[in-house]
């Protein structure tokens, strides 16, 4: 039984079950918020920043003649009338007091992120323990990047070893090679993102380049021979979608034992999120070709 006195909590904004792209099997991902990269394809904003955010779905919104409950309650005059009847949210005067959302009777403004501890998770991974048995799968934790709350990553981590749950973790790699060393200690698979092998270009589509993130890699490989690593790949157009830069990548890992590489195509199915959020989406217009795509995965096969 975990101690309460002690028990660490972080912030989560979504957990989804029955997941069947997350590592082995069944699995119910946690996804935690914070990262260090602003990745402009990301199809998650709302995992971007550490603590909760303020969303406001227009759609949902009933108008201001009807409600305007919000604006009542605002201490920060941050809410207000918009030209077709809605509400206009001043997000340089929110607070993220998050009163408003209290007051919402459509759901229109809403929270990305609360704050759980360990048991809460624990008891929402175990509800579908009889598919992990039946499949392989267990618990995957995500993000944002789930290193930038390691020691309540860790917690988890004991718990599920503790009840025999298989876990695992996606991350991008940039963080502190102490938290994922410890962390791995717990896993038998890592999902490992590697998005370039140009730092410039990283850089300029990440806002940091990759020097820590391949040195986590390999300092992973060879100080857990044994773990099971994915490294994934999202295939973004205008960044690294090219027979070249998907060749760097299988370089870089050619030979490794217990290693295996997947692409992942590029989407847009979390630009919505970025209006909830008041930002605008980097990425525009932009496609991927699906020729491109298969021509891309042919070749992997090939290498692999």
């Amino acid at each position: 039984m975990i101690n309460k006195a002690i028990e660490k909590s972080g912030y989560v904004f979504n957990i989804q079950r029955y997941s069947l792209h997350d590592g082995l099997g069944i699995r119910t991902v946690v996804f935690l918020k914070g990262c260090p990269l602003q990745c402009r394809w990301c199809s998650n904003p709302e995992s971007q920043r550490f603590m909760p955010e303020l969303a406001y779905n227009k759609d949902k919104c009933i108008g201001c003649e009807a409600c305007f409950r919000c604006h009542q309650v605002c201490a920060y005059d941050a809410v207000g009338k918009s030209q077709d009847g809605g509400i206009e949210l001043n997000r340089e005067h929110c607070q993220q007091c998050f009163r408003c959302v209290d007051q919402c009777p459509s759901k229109a403004l809403h929270t990305f992120g609360r704050q759980m501890n360990v048991t809460d998770i624990i008891k929402i991974v175990e509800a579908d323990s009889a598919f992990y048995m039946r499949s392989g799968g267990g618990l995957t934790i995500s993000g944002g990047e789930p290193l930038m709350q390691a020691d309540f990553v860790i917690d988890i981590l004991k718990e599920t070893k503790r009840r025999r749950l298989d876990a695992t973790i996606e991350t991008c790699g940039y963080a502190s090679w102490d938290d994922l060393r410890r962390v791995a200690e717990y896993l038998k698979t890592i999902i490992f993102d590697i998005k370039s092998m140009d730092s410039d270009k990283h850089r300029e589509f990440t806002g940091l380049n990759n020097d820590l993130i391949l040195a986590n890699l390999t300092a992973l490989r060879s100080t857990f021979p044994q773990l099971r690593i994915l490294v994934r790949t999202p295939v973004i157009p205008g960044f690294n979608d090219s027979e070249e830069d998907i060749g760097a990548i299988l370089d870089f890992i050619k030979g490794w034992h217990n290693t295996s590489y997947e692409l992942l195509p590029y989407h847009r199915l979390g630009q919505q999120k970025y209006n909830y959020l008041g930002r605008d989406y980097p990425m525009g217009d932009r496609q991927l070709d699906n020729d491109k795509m298969q021509a891309f995965n042919t070749h992997v096969k090939s290498r692999t």
